[in-house]
């Protein structure tokens, strides 16, 4: 029996339902395995009083301590999140925070090892209590947990110590593997790619998605936070070049008002919706619908939308950013193009105007698949407690 303890800042919950899905549903389909139990620690971090009570953070009240969440027994204990400290004492106070609740939890749930989800903070707390448990600890690397707190001046020096500490490193691509060196961490690294829910994507044929939803003409989606990172002015300048091309710009952030004013000054209202955040439940119709999934991001880890948009038969158009040459890896996926508007806008009208065979597309995604992931990972964890010295 391999009983794991999933540490992950990044998970669902009543109030974000959506928040590290892919998390959630990895960790799903490893519980599900022979001979494995698992069960998950979500902490929430939260700032002192009196900015604990701001309503984004008052929401959390109603979140319970622990609660049985789609499949998982999940702790969600709170921890002292300091503001306008850049993260420099985030890791320790989680530490500080989760050694008696796991000293509680060892009592009838006596874990052999701990996966980290994300390597910051979540990967320097996991070290600490690795070695005041004895367990081995494994931490995976996503995007900006890397790109982001592997490089601040006040977190990279941690993020760099747990990556040489950890018994095992995953990463999400080959081209995560290289930033995870690049950030100075000098240890092996397995990559660990995520998977796809194929009874959703691609389940649903696009003439009865268009239908759905009301599309008639060519249709491009860009998904993503609305920040300048994700480049979606990018995309949308992109698309007003190209005459009876709709755009739906699926996601929420700062960026709304200076992209819904973007539209009005190109006088494309008639062509663009903001949709705001939709629930991942509705993006199989959505992605089925579309013509083409395009990102301009400025920098990635690897985007769970590509592969769900190649899962859906719909080809990407996106930057040369984390592993996207991984992804889009053949014509049948799409295009790699540089990121500005005019190298966006000829990228996408070749894919409109000779668009490849949705079989061809959705074969691109076949490397993704949540029973290999779950596998994998039990693998990968079985054997760092086998070679566990303490």
């Amino acid at each position: 029996m391999l009983r794991v303890l999933t540490l992950s800042t990044l998970f669902p919950d009543g109030t974000r339902p959506d928040f590290g899905g892919f998390v959630a549903r990895q960790t799903r389909g490893l519980a599900a395995l022979p001979d494995t139990l698992v069960q998950v620690v979500a902490p929430i971090g939260l700032p002192p009083a009196p900015l604990s009570l701001l309503s984004r953070y008052r929401r959390f009240a109603a979140v319970p301590r622990f609660e049985h969440w789609q499949g998982c027994d999940v702790h969600r204990p709170r921890f002292l999140n300091l503001p306008a400290t850049q993260g420099r004492w985030h890791a320790s106070l989680l530490a500080r925070r989760l050694r008696p609740l796991l000293a509680e939890l060892r009592v009838d749930f006596p874990f052999d090892v701990i996966d980290a989800e994300f390597f910051f903070p979540d990967g320097p707390a996991a070290i600490d209590l690795g070695r005041h448990f004895g367990v081995p600890v494994s931490i995976k690397a996503r995007g900006a947990d890397i790109h982001h707190w592997g490089h601040a001046p006040a977190t990279a020096a941690q993020v760099r110590a747990a990556g040489d500490a950890a018994d095992g490193v995953l990463a999400v691509s080959q081209s995560m593997a290289d930033d995870i060196a690049a950030a100075g961490i000098a240890r092996p690294v397995r990559v660990h790619r995520t998977g796809i829910d194929r009874d959703r994507f691609g389940a649903i044929d696009r003439a009865s998605a268009r239908a759905a939803l009301g599309v008639n003409g060519p249709l491009v989606v860009s998904l993503g936070t609305l920040i300048p990172r994700k480049g979606h002015r990018i995309v949308l300048d992109a698309v007003a070049a190209l005459p009876g091309v709709a755009l739906w710009i699926v996601g929420s952030g700062p960026d709304r008002d200076a992209l819904n004013a973007r539209v009005t000054e190109l006088g494309i209202a008639d062509r663009v919706r903001l949709t705001g955040a939709m629930p991942h439940r509705e993006l199989p119709t959505l992605l089925a619908a579309a013509d083409v999934m395009a990102l301009a991001s400025a920098s990635e880890g690897l985007a769970n939308a590509w592969v769900e948009a190649l899962a859906s038969g719909t080809p990407v158009v996106t930057t040369d950013a984390g592993a996207a040459r991984e992804v889009v890896d053949r014509r049948a996926a799409g295009r790699i193009a540089a990121r500005d508007p005019t190298a966006f806008a000829q990228a996408i009208a070749t894919i409109l105007s000779r668009p490849p065979d949705p079989a061809a597309t959705m074969a691109a995604a076949e490397p993704f698949s949540w029973d290999r992931n779950a596998r994998e990972l039990r693998a990968h964890l079985a054997g760092l407690v086998a070679d566990y010295k303490g």
